[in-house]
C-alpha cells in the first residue's frame, strides 16, 4: 500500500510538472519572445487572416503565382500525400492534367523544361514555397495575364529575385520563394 501511495504521489507531481507547468512556461516564453511564430505565422490584411506563411494556399488564376500541387484539396486541417505510385494510371492522369494546365497558359513546351515542383505534389501537401526556378518560370504568364508592360515585367522579376529565401542557416534545404508572400507583393505593381 505504501508503494502505491508513493507511486501515486510521483505520478501526480510529474503530471503537474510535465503536463502543466512546463507547457505553460514554454508557451509563455514563446508568446513573449516571438508571438507571431508562436501563433502560426498568420498574415493579416484589414484585420482579417488571409493565410499563414507556413501553409501553402492554392492559387489557380493565371495572374497569380502557383504553388506546388496538393493532394489535400486546399484543406489545411489535413496533411499528406496521395500515395499514388509512379506507374499507376491515377498518377499518370494527374501528372498529364498538370502538364496540360501548364501548357494551356505557357504554350506547347517540353515537359522537361517545366520545374518539377509545379508538376509533383509534396509529401505533406501543404508546402508554402516553390523553387526560384518555378517562380521565374511563371513570370511571363503572369505578366501576360495582367497585361504588364516590359518595364512592369522586369519589376516582377525583381520582386521574385528579392523574395528568394536562403537555405536555413545557409546550410539546410535549398533556396525557396514563399508563394503567398510573393502574390501579396504583386499588389505593389
Amino acid at each position: 500500500m505504501k508503494t502505491t501511495i508513493t507511486a501515486l504521489k510521483a505520478f501526480i507531481l510529474l503530471t503537474i510538472i510535465c503536463g502543466v507547468i512546463y507547457p505553460l512556461t514554454i508557451t509563455g516564453i514563446a508568446q513573449i519572445t516571438f508571438p507571431s511564430k508562436a501563433n502560426g505565422s498568420m498574415i493579416y490584411q484589414n484585420n482579417q487572416i488571409i493565410g499563414s506563411e507556413l501553409i501553402g494556399q492554392q492559387f489557380s488564376k493565371p495572374e497569380f503565382f502557383w504553388g506546388r500541387p496538393s493532394s489535400i484539396n486546399n484543406n489545411p486541417n489535413s496533411s499528406g500525400a496521395s500515395n499514388l505510385g509512379p506507374t499507376g494510371k491515377a498518377f499518370k492522369a494527374q501528372f498529364n492534367a498538370r502538364v496540360d494546365t501548364i501548357r494551356k497558359y505557357h504554350g506547347k513546351i517540353e515537359v522537361n523544361t517545366i520545374p518539377k515542383d509545379l508538376l509533383f505534389a509534396s509529401g505533406s501537401g501543404v508546402d508554402p514555397e516553390i523553387s526560384p526556378e518555378a517562380a521565374f518560370f511563371q513570370v511571363e504568364r503572369i505578366a501576360k495575364a495582367r497585361k504588364y508592360t516590359t518595364d512592369q515585367m522586369n519589376k516582377l522579376k525583381d520582386i521574385v529575385k528579392s523574395s528568394i529565401e536562403a537555405p536555413d542557416f545557409q546550410v539546410f534545404g535549398e533556396e525557396r520563394v514563399n508563394v503567398l508572400l510573393l502574390n501579396l507583393r504583386l499588389k505593389g505593381l
